[in-house]
């Protein structure tokens, strides 16, 4: 068993004294390396939060000037269709009026034909009449 005597005194001195020296030498300094790596450790916490918020900013810029390109790319597309669809009936009406022109003057010209063909048969058949009463009646 252990005894105390005056030199539990002394041990106790030393060891408040190696408490008070070490605190100085060694505690301090990492307590400070500590404090100095929780504040950079904040600031950078703070530029990834500061990041992140500019990040969050840009892309829901970018989205709606996305969303803008498009709709303006719909209203050129739907302007340029309805340009084609009034040029396309311009077309047709002027390829419909030249048929229809066309068309009148083939009729003119077969009608003409007609009756050219009409007058040229009118003609032929007052001959062909006489030869065949000619046959028929026995004249050579």
């Amino acid at each position: 068993m252990v005894l105390p005597d005056k030199t539990i005194f002394i041990q106790g001195l030393n060891f408040l004294a190696m408490i008070f020296l070490l605190n100085i030498v060694l505690i301090k300094p990492i307590r400070e390396i500590i404090k100095k790596r929780k504040g950079l450790m904040d600031d950078q916490l703070e530029k990834i939060e500061g990041f992140n918020k500019k990040a969050e900013t840009k892309v829901l810029d970018y989205e709606e000037q996305l969303a803008a390109a498009r709709k303006e790319a719909g209203e050129i597309r739907t302007a340029a269709k309805d340009a084609g669809v009034v040029e396309e009936q311009a077309l047709l009406s002027a390829a419909g009026t030249k048929a229809s022109g066309t068309i009148h003057a083939a009729r003119t010209e077969i009608q003409s034909q007609v009756q050219d063909a009409m007058k040229q048969l009118t003609k032929d058949v007052d001959k062909y009449a006489e030869q065949a009463t000619g046959k028929i009646l026995g004249q050579a």
